[in-house]
């Protein structure tokens, strides 16, 4: 069983940061890709970031490139998403997803259903 615990989400001024962290309670964490998606009211759901199991390559939407980083811990479990120069349209539940399968050819997975296990999300909203 995965589980996966998001926090640090927070209202905030357009410009200013926050950092998501997510934990996972799982033992072969450094074998999993993580991924962060978003929802905003009456959207669907939108992939922000992904990281492959070794942490050396990462992937990002076109819309936070350059202002989002994800980075992962492998000692402590845990996947961040330092989110920097923040936008009203960065409002939204952040969702941390966990995908199970290794993939050594540096594929990052992009789609929702490509991820098996999620958190119950943290909400993020930027004020203007």
């Amino acid at each position: 069983q995965v589980q996966l615990v998001e926090s640090g989400g927070g209202l905030v001024q357009a410009g200013a940061s926050l950092r998501l962290s997510c934990a996972a309670s799982v033992r072969t964490f450094s074998r999993y890709t993580m991924g962060w998606f978003r929802q905003a009211p009456g959207k669907e759901h939108e992939f922000v970031a992904a990281i492959n199991w070794s942490g050396g390559n990462a992937y990002y939407a076109d819309s936070v490139k350059g202002r989002f980083t994800m980075s992962r811990d492998t000692g402590k479990n845990t996947v961040y998403l330092q989110m920097n120069s923040l936008k009203p349209e960065d409002t939204a539940v952040y969702y941390c997803a966990a995908d199970s399968r290794v993939y050594y050819t540096g594929y990052i997975p992009q789609a929702r259903d490509e991820y098996a296990h999620w958190g119950q999300g943290t909400q993020v909203t930027v004020s203007s």
